[in-house]
């Protein structure tokens, strides 16, 4: 007679032995989720003066940081080059040379008293299909200024700059990037959009014409907005640095867009 307690006991141990054993084995073999994706965080990248989420391969990642625009978003390698401060007598016209000498368009962000000082020089702006943007009257440093001033800094350019020009900006872009609360707000009321930067060789500090070209070419990638200054100062050095990065940011493969 066959001892039943026994051998059922038996097998209870057994199932709960080899239900132990497949447990294990699955929780050894069972795919571990992959970690949620963080966001890239704003970082300085050297010759940079402003944070922005880098490194990005694809112009659909090269989304706007706050509500400045610090990339253009126009497909593959294409990348835009803003002036600064101008026009100046000296310098935009040599700016001007090279930029028709490589067939590129950039965008000229004019301060309203240089503007009204030197209105051939706008008008050659304009009549070459480069784009202006309003970057104040005086160059104001406008990040606490009251809702007034902003205001009247914004108006006055862009009233002068139709004036000269016969475009009115829809582009500005802040002195020292120095944005506030106010300034945004006033941009919106006026329709005006918010240009930004991405790569800052700081070449109004003069740093050499090697430096400024080496922080160029380091720092460009597809969507970059470049910043370069034709007024506020000498720019020999500048107009030196574009004359060796323009061709070979082209030879790169990169197309020169406006925002």
């Amino acid at each position: 007679m066959r001892n039943t307690g026994t051998s059922q006991a038996t097998r209870r141990a057994l199932l709960s032995l080899g239900g132990l054993m497949l447990l294990s084995a699955c929780a050894a073999h069972a795919e571990v989720p992959p970690p949620a994706p963080t966001r890239n965080t704003p970082t300085l990248v050297p010759g940079d003066s402003h944070p922005s989420p880098l490194p990005f391969s694809d112009p659909a990642d090269a989304v706007r940081v706050g509500k400045q625009e610090f990339y253009v978003h126009s497909g593959p390698q294409a990348i835009a080059l803003t002036i600064d401060d101008g026009p100046h007598p000296e310098w935009t016209p040599q700016v001007l040379e090279l930029l028709r000498r490589y067939g590129i368009t950039a965008t000229f962000c004019q301060v309203g008293a240089q503007v009204s000082a030197y209105p051939a020089l706008v008008r050659a702006v304009a009549a070459e299909g480069h784009l202006i943007a309003n970057h104040t009257w005086d160059h104001a440093d406008l990040a606490r200024a009251s809702a007034a001033t902003v205001r009247s800094q914004l108006e006055r350019t862009s009233d002068e700059i139709e004036k000269v020009s016969g475009h009115r900006p829809t582009l500005y872009r802040a002195p020292y990037g120095a944005w506030s609360e106010q300034t945004l707000a006033t941009c919106r009321q006026l329709d005006m959009r918010l240009l930004d930067w991405s790569v800052d060789p700081r070449d109004w500090s003069r740093p050499g014409t090697s430096r400024i070209i080496e922080r160029i070419m380091t720092h460009t990638r597809t969507g970059s907005i470049i910043l370069e200054h034709d007024g506020g100062g000498d720019r020999s050095q500048t107009v030196a640095a574009l004359r060796v990065v323009l061709p070979r940011l082209l030879d790169a493969g990169y197309r020169f867009v406006t925002p």
